[in-house]
């Protein structure tokens, strides 16, 4: 059994709910090419808690001036397909708010922005679709974007490959803060799924290289997440207001409960603050598979999660916040390494009785947000915050027990300011810095003397520089360039030798990297533009690069590798996007160049207890990755939508074939072609809606040498094609309560995510209903 994390660093969960369960839309996975808010019929129909007077309702962003999600220039019954994402307006870094009714990002430009006007593929998952779909991981709220595939090696694990990259290739973020630290492992990870979904407000995609915005890591793309804040204002005196959901869903056998508490208080002319208090606390049970396949043993799991926000606002262009959350996960196993894994198809089981891990991870900041400035800004975003992320993998052999951990503790601070050059243009710019500190060990069977997964007493240090202009050239032509200064340096005093398990060295080096990016849009006409441009992306090798010693894949013994190099990116774009009255349409072709990508490497040698083939990491791999996008909405007859969402994608990289030979090979986990069409319906007074969606994804047969070595987790030839239907609805029960439903899976097919350690869930009827007081 795992180790579970003591009572000392846990927190008692207090439950949460989302407010307008039901006036949501569709997921909005499908045309973040800047698809707009929630019509304003559905707005007036959702359900809304009776506040006391002088509160503002929910969905309003904390300066309570932006409707949840409201664009004015969507007619009513206009439903945007997965992935177009109707933003709740919270405010962005910098701004005391958007104009009423605006939809906008601020991941695209580290500014708010219409996402129609970036010259950039983003998406947006909005409140309304964390909702209505109920995802059971931050990582699955993904999986109805384009050149979007979610891999889980359990249900308390996942990790998004975006346009052909997964782990520390990609960037996560929430609320402008890098949760990536020097510990992420390369290919799929587990860390993504620390954060909880019932906290977040909005989730923003920038897909492609995004290192001059954000730093090292942007390659596939930067994910941030936006966390809720209080909805509730008071004019003069105290108000108060709080909401429940449950959720439970039959193939995971899942009971999830929230609640959330909020308080304002104020005076009529003077100062405001408010308060928001949210928890939950979910078990997952042994999952279903398909027909075939039935319960999966070993794969439950426990999570329990908290949240506090709190706002102050100190004139009416300044407001302080702040914003403590954690998650803890409790034996998530890691099935497909034991005994227990599902031999499906072909692929093998592990040799471990059991493998599992606990996470812990909290995150509290202090941000300072100001706008409306006069003089050399006009808003300025100040931020310090501090992390901790604590992991705990045990393994049961028949040997005996063995177990290795770390703990991360992380500070951050940013500056980011916004500037209006005039005919200039608009100039965003900054600095931020973070550093790491790190304690690793491992102890029972084939325990290592100096480290666990990572090099003990070890430091990392992560600082940039950034400025990026926008400006209009005239003629409906505007053009966004950037660029960036990063320096990172990793200090590492206790590592284990990778020639002997006896002996221990020190890992010490640094590396620096100028990162720049242009981008041109063009607007045909006001409904219709298309862009171009080319980023880049960079990534300086971590802690986990330079002194892991781990286990990867089915089975190899990744050992430490210092003196590596940066990985170096360069992503070129051509899209174009659509936004008239029945139509919403983004299409994309992408090229990333890969050069000194960093790979795994057979050494030829066994290593470790029980022994097994050593892996070492070198600057091998230069290739590329390239794919198409297409998604669209179009509303066939009134109220009714129809949309289509499909990803291409294909990809070469140098490499090495198990005898260590240098080869051309694909790229690790290439996503198979895959299609999500549907229809939804949305009734006049919007208390009742309902939907449909076929996901169809062909058989994911391009294989790397290293897939083709991860016979855990892919079957012999590749994971088969697979086409699953799904259905949904949603009631508005009352002013107070909403219920949603639906049937995932519906005829119970046996499937598995490319790349996944279990097979995916079979029919799966989902309940959901929320709240509000």
């Amino acid at each position: 059994m795992a180790r579970s994390i003591p009572p000392s660093r846990m927190r008692c969960p207090r439950p949460h709910v989302p407010r307008a369960l039901l006036a949501a839309v569709l997921p909005s996975s499908l045309l973040a090419a800047g698809l707009p808010a929630q019509d304003p019929a559905l707005a007036a129909a959702a359900p809304t808690a009776k506040l006391p007077q002088g509160a503002a309702p929910a969905g309003q962003d904390p300066a309570g001036q932006n409707p949840a999600g409201q664009n004015p220039a969507m007619p009513a019954a206009r439903s945007p397909a997965p992935g177009q994402g109707q933003p709740v307006q919270q405010q962005a870094p910098g701004k005391a708010g958007a104009a009423a009714g605006q939809t906008v990002v601020v991941t695209a430009s580290r500014r708010e922005q219409d996402p129609f006007e970036a010259p950039r593929a983003i998406d947006v998952v909005s409140s309304q679709d964390l909702q209505r779909y109920q995802f059971r991981s931050t990582p699955q709220a993904l999986r109805y974007l384009p050149s979007a595939m979610i891999q889980e090696t359990s249900p308390g694990q996942g990790s998004p490959f975006l346009r052909g990259f997964t782990g520390y290739n990609n960037l996560l973020l929430i609320d402008g803060i890098r949760v990536n630290n020097s510990t992420f492992r390369s290919g799929p990870n587990q860390y993504w799924a620390t954060v909880d979904p019932l906290s977040l407000d909005r989730i923003e995609v920038l897909r492609g290289p995004a290192s001059t915005q954000w730093g090292s890591d942007a390659v596939g793309g930067a994910v941030q997440a936006i966390t809720k804040g209080p909805s509730l204002r008071a004019v003069d005196g105290v108000r108060y207001g709080g909401a429940t959901y449950g959720r439970y869903a039959t193939a995971e056998d899942s009971p999830v409960a929230r609640g959330e508490a909020q308080v304002a208080w104020g005076r009529e002319g003077g100062l405001r603050s408010a308060a928001l208090i949210g928890g939950d606390a979910r078990a997952i049970g042994d999952i279903e598979g398909g027909a075939d396949t039935g319960t999966q043993p070993n794969t439950s799991h426990k999570e329990t999660a908290f949240d506090i926000k709190l706002e102050h606002e100190l004139s009416k262009h300044t407001k302080l916040v702040f914003l403590h959350q954690e998650m803890s996960q409790n034996n998530v196993p890691r099935t497909h390494a034991t005994v227990s894994a599902e031999r499906w198809r072909g692929s093998a089981a592990g040799s471990d009785l059991q493998r599992e891990l606990d996470q812990d991870r909290r995150l509290s900041y202090v941000q300072l947000h100001q706008s409306g400035l006069d003089g050399a800004f006009t808003s300025a975003r100040y931020s310090v915050s501090f992390q901790t992320q604590r992991e705990v993998e045990e393994r049961l052999r028949t040997s005996g027990v063995g177990a290795q951990e770390f703990e991360v503790g992380t500070l951050g601070m940013f500056a980011q300011f916004e500037s209006d050059l005039g005919a200039l243009g608009t100039l965003t710019y900054g600095v931020d810095y973070y550093r790491d500190d790190v304690d690793s060990r491992s102890t029972g069977v084939g325990a290592n003397p100096f480290q666990g997964q990572v090099g003990d007493n070890a430091r990392y240090d992560l600082f940039g520089v950034f400025a990026q202009d926008e400006v209009d050239l005239g003629g409906g032509l505007s053009a966004q360039a950037g660029v960036r200064y990063t320096y990172a340096a990793a200090d590492a005093d206790s590592v284990r030798s990778p020639t002997s398990n006896t002996a221990g060295i020190a890992v010490k080096d640094n590396w620096d990297e100028v990162t720049a990016n242009v981008n041109l849009r063009q607007e045909l006409t006001e409904r219709w533009n298309v862009y171009a441009g080319a980023s880049q992306g960079f990534r300086a090798p971590t802690l986990s690069d330079l002194t892991s010693f781990t286990v990867a894949r089915s089975g190899e013994q990744e050992i430490a590798s210092p003196g590596l190099d940066a990985e170096h990116f360069l992503g070129y774009e051509l899209g174009s996007k659509v936004r008239t009255g029945d139509l919403q349409l983004q299409a994309a072709w992408y090229w990333t160049d890969i050069e000194d990508q960093i790979v795994r490497t057979p050494t030829g040698t066994t290593v470790g207890t029980p022994p097994l083939p050593a892996i070492a990491k070198s600057n091998a791999g230069d290739g590329y990755v390239q794919g198409t996008e297409l998604q669209l909405a179009y509303e066939v007859v009134e109220r009714t939508t129809a949309f289509v969402v499909n990803s291409w994608q294909y990809g070469r990289v140098d490499g090495f074939d198990a005898s260590r030979n240098p080869i051309t090979d694909y790229t690790s986990r290439i996503m198979p072609m895959t299609t999500i069409v549907g229809l939804r319906w949305e009734n006049q007074p919007g208390d009742f809606h309902c939907g449909t969606e076929v996901v169809r994804a062909e058989d994911a047969d391009k294989l790397s040498v290293g897939d083709q070595g991860d016979t855990q987790r892919i079957p012999p030839g590749g994971t088969p094609s697979y086409t699953l239907w799904h259905l949904r609805c949603g009631f508005r029960l009352d002013e107070r309560a909403s219920l949603e439903i639906a049937c995932e899976n519906v005829t119970d097919v046996d499937h598995r995510v490319h790349g996944s350690g279990s097979n995916g869930l079979g029919r799966n009827f989902i309940i959901g209903m929320s709240v509000t007081f």
